[in-house]
């Protein structure tokens, strides 16, 4: 049902952009227009005739000279070149239109357009020239009663046009001013709308891959396709090899719409894109060499143009296929991807079909504005796309919020549970474990039966009771630490630093070691919870204490450099083996030099308060000379 749908839609769209082509066809079109019309080399207008909304295209009845021809009349449009069905001759060179106006009326100033004279040309009335250049022209005069001959003359020297091959348009000033300005806003649209799209597609580079930089892509070559109207208006330098330009410009147009039907309809084919890739860049490269051979084999200009032909066909027959399999493979835009191959489609065959027969008066040719529904089409697409994505991203985003939020309760929960488990543990394995010591006590104290091998069994049972003891103390710390539930808050270096010193400087003296603080000179915050940092700095001095002999110094200090917090405890106690270093923060563990009294839990402590306000700690140590701690942490701004 989905399929048939979709298949209605498009005919619709066939239907609509048909009608839509035949409109232009009959409204906006220079070769429908009314009378008058120019017969064997005259044109007969009258005062009313210059009264009309559109320009009086002068089409017919031009007489032609050139070096092929001496007397010929002909209509503007009738051929492409000088060549006029003869391959063997040049399709370039020097050619004169003559057309006599013959006026009836009151003298009235009149404009009279050239658009894209092929390429050096020069206008003249009466004999007198009025305009010479490249590219397009204009010339002004008053018409008087009477007859006056317009003469044109052009000439070519590359290109596939040459001669006069658009109609020139005679109306009043203003008439043509009025039509000038809608044709240049309409091309200035087109040229500067498919630009901005491929300035937004940049942004989607990174996260849209394929898809994204081959529809901007498209959006530059169609705009580039399109500053055709300004190279001519303006008489550019470079008009005279615009034509290399604007086919290359078709041929990438032509090329992204095929690729982009082929990433839509999935990467299943990719075997099938290699084949008609390659078929589309050799059409592509015997199309350009054709274009620089033709001022040297004037049959080239004739292969260009069944060619270009060829390569539409071939094209459309790309675009064709992957649409289809877009369908078989049910991808999410078939939809846009059958409508722009639709337009697509009907762009070609308008090409084909209205050749010489259809020419716009104020806005675009009707393959150029197949081409900008196709923008425009894939623009709708690119955009459906994006939003489909997005709706998918905040659908993830809330799963994964929900998820994340739901995880959290169960870990927070586990959490408590530990906690709780960890507390009744060490509850209720301290009357056991002081049990098992008391007992040991007894049968030493006792001495009855106590032999050697006795002996040595109940220095191992005290042993394991040491350990265990151990245990349980680093425990009762873990869970008094996790116990702390205050808020953190913003904490000032100097007055902590400070309270520690009060608070330890009385056990140091009674060790005879020196604690020397330092605190910084400008006030420094930590946010934190203030108890934790206690128990920090406690750990940190007592296993100072511990190394550092009478006589020695315990430093503590902190400053603050490029935003970041620097704490520093030092001694010059006994310092750590440099094997012993890299495991001192891990858990339970007790050094060589500390084994009858440490838990092997305070570098563990401090490390855990370290890394949960985001910072980070190492040590430095010398055997004999004393060890050093860093603490580095974020600044609180």
């Amino acid at each position: 049902m989905k399929r048939k749908k979709v298949l209605w839609q498009l005919l619709i769209v066939l239907v609509m952009l048909g009608l839509f082509l035949m409109f232009l066809f009959y409204v906006d079109n220079k070769y429908q227009t009314p009378p008058p019309y120019g017969r064997t080399g005259m044109i007969t207008l009258n005062e009313r005739d210059l009264e009309r909304d559109n320009p009086i295209f002068l089409i017919d009845g031009w007489h032609l000279t050139d070096g092929s021809e001496t007397d010929r009349f002909t209509y503007i449009g009738e051929f492409s070149n000088l060549q006029r069905g003869n391959l063997w001759i040049s399709p370039h060179g020097w050619a004169q239109y003559q057309l006599t106006l013959r006026y009836d009326g009151r003298d009235q100033i009149v404009s009279v357009d050239f658009p894209q004279l092929s390429f050096q040309y020069a206008v003249s009335l009466d004999g007198i020239l009025l305009s010479q250049g490249l590219g397009s022209g204009r010339i002004t005069f008053p018409l008087t009663s009477g007859d006056h001959v317009l003469t044109v003359e052009t000439s070519s020297e590359v290109g596939y046009y040459s001669g006069m091959y658009f109609p020139p348009a005679l109306s009043t000033v203003e008439t043509l001013a009025q039509v000038s300005s809608v044709q240049s806003f309409s091309y200035a649209f087109a040229f500067l709308f498919p630009l901005s799209l491929a300035v937004v597609t940049l942004f989607l580079w990174r996260m849209e891959e394929n898809l994204s930089r081959w529809f901007g892509l498209l959006c530059v070559c169609y705009a580039l396709y399109m500053f055709h109207y300004f190279v001519f208006l303006f008489s550019m330098p470079v008009a005279r090899y615009w034509f290399l330009v604007q086919n290359l410009a078709l041929y990438g147009l032509c090329f992204c719409v095929v690729r982009l039907t082929a990433l839509v309809s999935g990467n299943r084919y990719f075997r099938v894109w290699f084949w008609v890739k390659a078929v589309l860049l050799s059409q592509q490269a015997v199309l350009l060499v054709l274009c620089m051979l033709i001022p040297i084999l004037p049959w080239a200009v004739w292969a260009h143009g069944r060619l270009t032909d060829i390569y539409y066909i071939s094209t459309f027959c790309g675009t064709a296929f992957f649409t289809v399999r877009g369908i078989m493979a049910k991808s999410l835009e078939i939809r846009h991807t059958l409508t722009g191959c639709t337009i697509f489609g009907v762009g070609l065959l308008a090409n084909l079909l209205f050749s010489n027969r259809f020419e716009p008066i104020r806005f675009f040719w009707q393959f150029e504005w197949c081409g900008l529904f196709l923008v425009l089409q894939f623009a709708v697409m690119m955009v459906s796309r994006s939003r489909r994505i997005l709706q998918e991203n905040d659908r993830l985003t809330n799963h994964l919020e929900e998820q994340v939020k739901k995880r959290t309760e169960e870990v927070t929960q586990l959490l408590e549970e530990r906690k709780a488990f960890f507390s009744d543990m060490a509850h209720d394995l301290k009357a056991p474990v002081f049990a098992t010591r008391s007992f040991i006590e007894a049968i030493r104290k006792s001495g009855v039966g106590v032999d050697m091998e006795l002996q040595g069994y109940l220095d191992q049972a005290e042993a394991k009771q040491w350990e265990m003891t151990r245990r349980l103390q680093g425990l009762s710390a873990i869970n008094a630490l996790d116990k702390i539930e205050e808020e953190r808050t913003r904490v000032s270096l100097q007055e902590l630093l400070l309270e520690i010193y009060d608070i330890h400087h009385g056990e140091s003296e009674v060790q005879s070691v020196y604690l020397i603080v330092e605190p910084p000179k400008e006030d420094i915050f930590l946010i934190a919870q203030r108890e934790k940092l206690y128990i920090l700095f406690e750990n940190l001095i007592y296993n100072a204490l511990k190394a550092t002999p009478p006589g020695g110094s315990i430093t503590v200090s902190a400053m603050e450099e490029g935003g970041r917090i620097y704490v520093t405890v030092e001694d010059t106690g006994c310092g750590i083996p440099k094997e012993e270093l890299p495991l001192i923060f891990q858990r339970f563990y007790v050094g060589a030099n500390n084994r009858e009294t440490g838990t092997g839990l305070g570098l563990y402590i401090v490390q855990s308060i370290v890394t949960e306000l985001g910072g980070t700690i190492r040590a430095w140590s010398t055997v004999g000379k004393g060890t050093k701690l860093l603490m580095d942490f974020p600044q609180d701004i």
